[in-house]
């Protein structure tokens, strides 16, 4: 049990992060376009109906792959205690590259639903 705790508390900030800021990014998103919080692409960041979309989308995908990636950190935490120096690393850089992946369908969805001035499709 006691190699399980460093385990768990190096393997399971980056989903939180994501559940929180697609909690928070659904109640209270971004209200004004910026280079410091929210969203930023170049397409998001063309007026307020993309902002408002990307930010929307965004919190929506963090949400959603934050709860999976939450549950399968637990799941490895639990079932791999033993080599805890290398397995956290493992599961902590593949939450990393899943959370950089998400900017895929963000930059989609983005490109279906406006053309390249902003404006609806």
């Amino acid at each position: 049990m006691k190699s399980f705790i460093p385990v768990l508390i190096s393997v399971i900030p980056i989903p939180i992060l994501m559940i929180a800021f697609g909690v928070l990014w659904e109640k209270h998103p971004p209200k004004i376009i910026n280079w410091i919080y929210g969203y930023r692409s170049i397409r998001a960041m063309k007026d307020d109906n993309t902002w408002k979309f990307a930010n929307l989308y965004q919190a929506r995908v963090w949400r959603w792959s934050g709860n999976i990636l939450l549950v399968f950190a637990l799941i490895f935490s639990l079932n791999f205690t033993k080599s805890y120096k290398e397995i956290p690393a493992w599961i902590f850089y593949t939450e990393l590259g899943i959370m950089i992946l998400t900017i895929i369908p963000a930059e989609i969805a983005l490109r279906r639903k406006f053309d390249k001035e902003g404006n609806l499709r």
